[in-house]
Parts: structure tokens; sequence; C-alpha cells
């Protein structure tokens, strides 16, 4: 008599979305975080500028919006572990994030290179203006194999990306008198 067949019902479970630094146009290894961050906190500065002197009435000083600086947020304590596979955890994960602070170098201006910040959306374009990491764990043959990292990144233009030849402004510059006028 044959056996009775047996029917495996597999739940899918649903992938989970890793946070990414993923480099423009391939300018560096992209940075994959090991675990995501439990919370991201966004910054951004707007500009006021005022004279000396120059008060209204009830003494307060004049001001005048200036512009905006860009959005700035830091990836606090990501975690980065390769205790289980005792490989170096410089190796895998904190040579290629130490290079988002290192100049590029195949690029013709020197400069490190740019990310998109995605989490199962794009963010936005960006670079990093610091980077802090400690390295707590170690093999008995001094292999490093967890290490702490603050990443801290700086919003770019999209539109008008470091390195790029093409200006986002409108104005042109009378050499003459070095003011800019815009096109009517």
């Amino acid at each position: 008599m044959p056996s009775p067949a047996i029917i495996v019902i597999k739940k899918l479970q649903p992938q989970l979305e890793k946070a990414k630094l993923i480099a423009y146009n391939k300018e560096a290894p992209d940075i994959e975080l090991m675990f995501n961050p439990t919370d991201i906190s966004f910054a951004r500065a707007v500009r006021w500028e005022s004279q000396q002197g120059n008060r209204g009435t009830t003494l307060l000083p004049k001001v005048n919006f200036s512009g905006v600086e860009p959005y700035t947020f830091t990836l606090k304590q990501l975690l980065y572990d390769t205790y289980e596979t005792k490989e170096s955890v410089m190796k895998k994960y904190i040579d290629n994030i130490k290079k988002g602070v290192e100049t590029i170098t195949k690029a013709v201006d020197s400069r490190p290179p740019v990310y998109i910040f995605t989490w199962g959306t794009e963010y936005f374009y960006c670079v990093i203006t610091s980077l802090t990491y400690t390295l707590n764990m170690f093999l008995s043959d001094g292999t490093p194999v967890r290490a702490m990292v603050d990443i801290a990144l700086q919003e770019v233009d999209k539109k008008n990306l470091p390195g790029g030849q093409a200006s986002s402004s409108n104005g042109q510059i009378d050499q003459k008198l070095g003011k800019t006028d815009k096109p009517k």
C-alpha cells in the first residue's frame, strides 16, 4: 500500500528590507547596514541675517531670510558583528564604510563619494560628513569581530551633484560689477 502523501505548507515570511547607502554612479562600494537603525533624526537649519543697529519698532533686530541649509542626519550605533563567521569585521564591513570618507581614486575632482540613502524608499542623495567606529569585540588572535558605527550624513541636491559640470543657477555674472542678473 502506498504511503500517504505529506503536504507541507510553507508560510512565506515577508522579506526584511535593509537600509543601504547606495553609491551614486558606482563611485564606491555600497554600504548595507547589517541591522536596520531603530530611529533616524533629521535636522535642517534656516538662516536668518540681521544687520547691526537695524531695529524694528519693538527694538528687536530686523531679520531677513537668507536660505536653508541641507538636511543632516546621523545613523547612530549601527552594529556590525562577524563573531559567528570568525571573519574580520574590518575587512567585511568597515573598510567599505571608510571609503565613504576617502577620496575616490578614479574621480577627476578628488572628493569622497555621493550616496543615495534608501530603506524601502529613496530618502535622498547625501554625502558622509563624519564617520566614527569603535571595535569592541576581538577573537583570541586579535581579529576584530564587532564594531559600533556612527555615520553622519548631509543632503546634496540630486540635480546638482558634487563633481558635476552643470550649475543649477540661472543667473549670469556681470564681470564688471560682480553682480548676478537673473534672466527675465
